[in-house]
């Protein structure tokens, strides 16, 4: 553990860091959707005349990106408008006679974005008759899409193809494809398998693939083997990522393995870096699982110490405040929700701030209610379901004089 945690420490520079958006960024937002909108709009038959009038070659830029488009398109109940987009940038790369492989292997891969075989084929073959050799990366852009599409077996016999050829055999991006779709599945059993037919096959692995036969590896719930990926990457000097180590945090909390988590976590804080929303979840509900509410104070305070992003620390304020109200500590309660304010955060969603409302209701504290409700305005506006509650435990109670309120609010 001690040399996961230098491990750890040396990479607090890799971290990533916010960006701001960028007034160009933001028309290019603005220009994707205004072309997006217009492709919903307009019947199948216009798409193709769209995309090729000056108008459209107006919207476009250097970042513009087809991916959005299509998926957006996907989203939207229009997938033949996406293939009528894929046919026009085939129609395009033909009569223009391109030679370049990369502008093919991106349109493959645009069509697996959408699950598309059929006209990833079509790509494939429209290259070759127009008289350009097949590349590994474009092989490789074809086994994503197979497996986009949900087809392995179309997969198994590319790479059989490329086995089997001269000019594209196999590369390391090969290997990852089918470790990656398999990893996706949970499937950590083929993904062990394809990793050791990588080794063999003479290529090295990198952070990436480490991450793909983790995340595999949790989601199957092979822990032991997860553990063994984990330390084979941190013994040849490879540093983890956040993805892998919210993997291996989300085994542990699968686990239920209190010691470990916290261990791993303390590893984490000290070696500086930023945990996510995710892994603040992960951890929180454990310790409400557990009812470990002296512990996620012990957690807030370490989390606040190595100056962990408000969203996180919110989420641990409200699972200490949910945990107490279920434990109908009401005292520990309303410290925690003072504390919270003070610290400039309030409520986010409506289940914490009810679960305290029952608390009261169930230890007939129906005074400290309307004093709760009022420590939360203006921060927090009250949802239908919440008045409705209280609603019912006023009436429960007897109290319907105090139901005023809430009519006025205009729920009733």
């Amino acid at each position: 553990m001690a040399l996961v945690c230098r491990v750890l420490s040396a990479a607090r520079s890799l971290q990533p860091k916010a960006l701001a958006i960028s007034s160009s960024s933001q028309r290019w937002l603005s220009n994707q959707t205004s072309l997006l909108q217009r492709l919903v709009e307009e019947p199948n038959s216009r798409i193709k005349s769209i995309l090729g009038s000056e108008e459209f070659s107006a919207l476009q830029s250097s970042d513009f990106s087809w991916e959005t488009l299509l998926t957006s398109l996907a989203s939207s109940s229009s997938p033949d408008k996406s293939r009528l987009v894929l046919e026009w940038k085939l129609e395009n790369l033909l009569e223009e006679n391109e030679k370049d492989h990369d502008r093919y292997s991106e349109l493959i891969s645009l069509c697996g974005k959408i699950q598309n075989l059929p006209l990833a084929m079509q790509v494939f073959t429209s290259m070759e008759a127009n008289g350009i050799k097949p590349t590994s990366a474009i092989f490789n852009s074809l086994v994503h899409a197979c497996f986009s599409s949900g087809n392995a077996s179309t997969a198994f016999s590319l790479f059989e193809i490329m086995e089997s050829s001269e000019g594209f055999k196999p590369n390391s991006d090969t290997y990852d494809a089918f470790m990656s779709a398999f990893s996706k599945l949970g499937k950590a059993d083929s993904v062990q398998a394809w990793y050791s037919a990588k080794k063999a096959a003479g290529f090295s692995s990198d952070v990436q693939t480490y991450q793909t036969l983790i995340s595999g590896c949790i989601k199957s719930n092979n822990f032991k083997l997860a553990d063994w990926f984990y330390e084979e990457m941190v013994l040849s000097g490879l540093m983890p990522n956040l993805p892998i180590l919210e993997n291996m945090l989300e085994g542990l909390c699968k686990r239920r393995s209190f010691d470990q988590v916290k261990e791993f976590m303390k590893i984490v804080l000290d070696a500086g870096w930023k945990i996510n929303e995710k892994m603040a979840e992960m951890v929180v509900g454990l310790y409400i699982e557990l009812g470990m509410v002296e512990k996620l104070e012990e957690l807030l305070v370490d989390l606040m110490e190595t100056n962990q992003v408000s969203e996180v620390l919110l989420l641990v304020h409200c699972g200490i405040i949910r945990l107490n109200a279920m434990l109908d500590r009401l005292d520990d309660v309303e410290y925690s929700v003072g504390r919270m304010l003070k610290q400039g955060m309030s409520f986010k969603h409506h289940d914490v701030v009810e679960k305290v409302i029952c608390s009261y209701f169930r230890c007939s504290a129906h005074d400290r209610v309307e004093l709760f409700l009022e420590r939360l305005k203006g921060s927090y506006e009250l949802t239908k379901s919440t008045y409705d509650l209280l609603i019912a435990g006023y009436r429960r109670a007897g109290l319907s004089d105090r139901l005023n309120d809430m009519k006025c609010a205009g729920f009733s």
